[in-house]
């Protein structure tokens, strides 16, 4: 199915339902849940899925695992999306939280395939066997540390969402203590207990995911030097060791090149 809401179909007695939408760009799917698990692949553009304890950035050709009854936002970047919407109970070891996964090439072509499938496709024929396969390699997909855990409070959530907004290259700790009437070394550590990680290394990361979409039109270089870096090598250095994936991969365009 193409371009069809999800709400005309979704109590059509079958486990998956493939939906592909196109998004222009800029577009945002604000805050709403689905009854179904939600598998979400973007063949064209970059994804940045929103929940109250994290945001997930989906690179062009990967995917994104959303749990049922899960508030969500999404941001689309010059978007074509593809979705399996999938009736809970046909997927058990389904995440509980927001996972993007590398998409494997057979995953892909079931994509497209599924795509043309009717609402109602016949269970027990090819279109049957086709859905029953999608479920089978989404079982096997890679996840990708491609995300961001949210603090629980909501000054440090107001605090994050605004520098997701606009990745401030030379902000400190102090600064950040500051805005929030705290001294440094008790809002660091009230920061790493709500989040596991300290705040620079928060920020290190938002700025590293920041570049998956600027590397879809940019080159590295101006990338890197975007981002306060010294050097496009030490930028890619920055981002393998922290997503173990160079900024080309994650960067990759629709027609499968990279940016240099």
């Amino acid at each position: 199915m193409r371009n069809v809401p999800l709400g005309d179909v979704d109590r059509i007695e079958r486990d998956v339902l493939p939906i592909a939408t196109d998004y222009p760009a800029g577009v945002v799917l604000d805050w709403h849940e689905h009854r179904r698990a939600q598998f979400l692949y973007g063949a064209t553009g970059t994804m940045v899925v929103e929940t109250d304890n994290g945001t997930w950035t989906v690179p062009t050709a990967q995917g994104v695992m959303i749990p049922p009854a899960t508030g969500h936002r999404v941001r689309m970047l010059g978007v074509s999306t593809s979705s399996l919407y999938i009736e809970p109970a046909a997927v058990p070891w389904w995440p509980t939280v927001c996972v993007v996964v590398e998409v494997s090439s057979l995953l892909r072509e079931l994509l497209l395939v599924a795509a043309d499938l009717p609402a109602e496709y016949d269970r027990d024929g090819r279109e049957g066997a086709i859905a029953a396969l999608l479920l089978f390699e989404l079982a096997t997909l890679r996840s990708l540390p491609l995300h961001l855990t949210l603090p629980t409070s909501a000054d440090l959530v107001a605090l994050c969402r605004s520098y997701l907004g606009k990745p401030e290259v030379g902000v400190t700790n102090a600064e950040w203590a500051g805005r929030v009437a705290m001294s440094e070394r008790a809002f660091t550590r009230r920061f790493q207990g709500e989040v596991g990680i300290s705040p620079a290394a928060w920020r290190l990361r938002a700025r590293l995911l920041a570049a998956i979409p600027m590397l879809r039109s940019q080159p590295v270089t101006r990338v890197a030097s975007t981002l306060g870096y010294a050097s496009p090598a030490a930028f890619s250095f920055a981002f393998s060791r922290e997503f173990g994936m160079p900024p080309s991969v994650s960067g990759r365009r629709e027609d499968g090149s990279a940016n240099r």
